[in-house]
């Protein structure tokens, strides 16, 4: 997909003061999905914060729609989200082949 939109994700996450952010276009995988004919793209989120500490997942979950509520209408169809606060750091980051699938919420933009 698109590097503005990997840029404007970026750009809007550094509101939680991240202090470990990966962020993976998955959108070549998912070429063909009934989605991803609108146009927006798939990605994959792990995401370190203290603003997490004490936060349910769906409280979490919430804070990243918030900030990113105008992208999921077009430039985002789905976000696959890993939020962590800096005591629960899984060892393994998701792009590490090895690691067998993420651990990841699966989330649609729809």
């Amino acid at each position: 997909m698109s590097d503005k939109t990997m840029e404007l994700i970026r750009t809007r996450l550094s509101a939680l003061n991240p202090v470990g952010i990966e962020l993976i276009d998955d959108s070549a995988a998912h070429v063909g999905h009934a989605g991803a004919a609108s146009g927006g793209g798939h990605y994959q989120l792990r995401l370190i914060s203290a603003r997490f500490t004490g936060q349910s997942k769906i409280a979490r979950h919430r804070l990243v729609y918030d900030l990113l509520a105008d992208l999921m209408q077009r430039e985002i169809h789905a976000l696959a989200m890993n939020l962590l606060a800096p005591g629960e750091v899984e060892p393994a980051p998701i792009s590490d082949p090895n690691s067998g699938p993420p651990n990841a919420d699966h989330s649609s933009g729809q």
